[in-house]
């Protein structure tokens, strides 16, 4: 197999060949015919999240084909197309794991962090922590949604929770958010993309997605929003979030990663604004974000790399060179 593996934080991935690996007990091998790059693989090639191995394959986008399974496996079939996301593993017995929140999970296994992941041609997986892939969408318009699309659903669900949401703003406007733009859309929302100052290509496909309005992260919205979701990894973002929702309204910080939160004035959090995380998902949230998100014709603006050029396309997404996601294609 060839694999696009991390020696150290902040240093380039090499590539290298490797036997091909063999599934253990509950796990099964995929052919990776797709993985997107995400910016959390970006927070681990940069060291914002430590390394927890001595090298690792980053990668937890990841769709493929079933080619072997491990011993005791019966969930899943040779030759099934499988995602796989990045929560890769829970312990199942601590007390989130309990009560149904897993993505909380004490002792977690992570797809591309804490376990090899899909910058590769074959990557080994949970068994029980992959999901079945609609058929409407192909290897590469899939890749995306097994994070950028299941975090902005879950980041989404937590928005809409306190109350209902007539005016959505989306800060960062990538992968998540113009996925997610497209579903908001789809259920009657109004979307406000906010992207960095000057980013005419992301305002763009924002307005082409349909979203009501489109501008600089420093700008105010023509009118109050209902919620906000943050997906750029800035902390300085918060404060003008809670400012531009309307009393009782929430802000969802939606990334693993995020610089320091300057302080504020407590008028912009008073009157009952909300401000909350998102970690990580949950095996549900892909249950039922997937099927959802192909009945509403959510398509991802895909960038292409070939696998080998993993470094590019870090490089890429760091510089901001692209609108949408990125998927290396073995």
């Amino acid at each position: 197999m060839l694999a696009m593996v991390l020696h150290r934080t902040g240093s380039p991935l090499q590539a290298e060949e490797r036997p091909d690996p063999q599934p253990g007990v509950g796990e099964v091998r995929i052919r990776v015919r797709a993985c997107g790059v995400c910016r959390t693989d970006l927070h681990v090639v940069d060291g914002d999240l430590p390394m927890r191995r001595q090298s690792v394959v980053p990668g937890h986008e990841i769709i493929g084909v079933v080619d072997a399974l491990g011993p005791g496996v019966r969930s899943r079939t040779v030759g099934e197309r499988v995602g796989a996301p990045w929560l890769g593993a829970t312990c199942g017995v601590c007390r989130y794991c309990r009560e149904a929140e897993e993505n909380l999970c004490d002792d977690p296994g992570f797809n591309g962090w804490t376990r090899d992941g899909g910058y590769a041609d074959t990557a080994i997986v949970r068994a029980d922590f992959c999901f079945p892939i609609p058929e409407a969408y192909s290897d590469v318009e899939a890749a995306p949604l097994m994070c950028a699309g299941l975090i902005g659903y879950r980041s989404w669900r937590m928005a809409c929770a306190p109350r209902a949401v007539e005016r959505l703003g989306l800060y960062g406007f990538g992968a998540a958010a113009h996925l997610l733009a497209q579903l908001a859309i789809r259920q009657g929302q109004a979307v406000y993309a906010f992207t960095r100052g000057g980013d005419a290509a992301a305002q763009e496909l924002a307005r082409r997605l349909g979203c009501a309005w489109a501008g600089g992260s420093d700008e105010t919205p023509p009118e109050p929003l209902d919620a906000a979701i943050i997906f750029a990894p800035v902390g300085g973002l918060v404060p003008l979030a809670l400012r531009a929702v309307r009393k009782g309204g929430t802000v969802v910080c939606g990334g693993i990663h995020m610089s320091p939160i300057p302080s504020f004035p407590y008028a912009d959090l008073w009157e009952e604004r909300r401000l909350v995380s998102v970690a990580n998902l949950t095996r549900q949230d892909g249950l039922e974000y997937l099927p959802l998100a192909a009945e509403a014709g959510v398509r991802a603006e895909i960038t292409t790399y070939p696998l080998i050029e993993a470094n590019r396309a870090l490089d890429d997404l760091r510089a901001g060179a692209f609108t949408g996601a990125a998927v290396l294609v073995p």
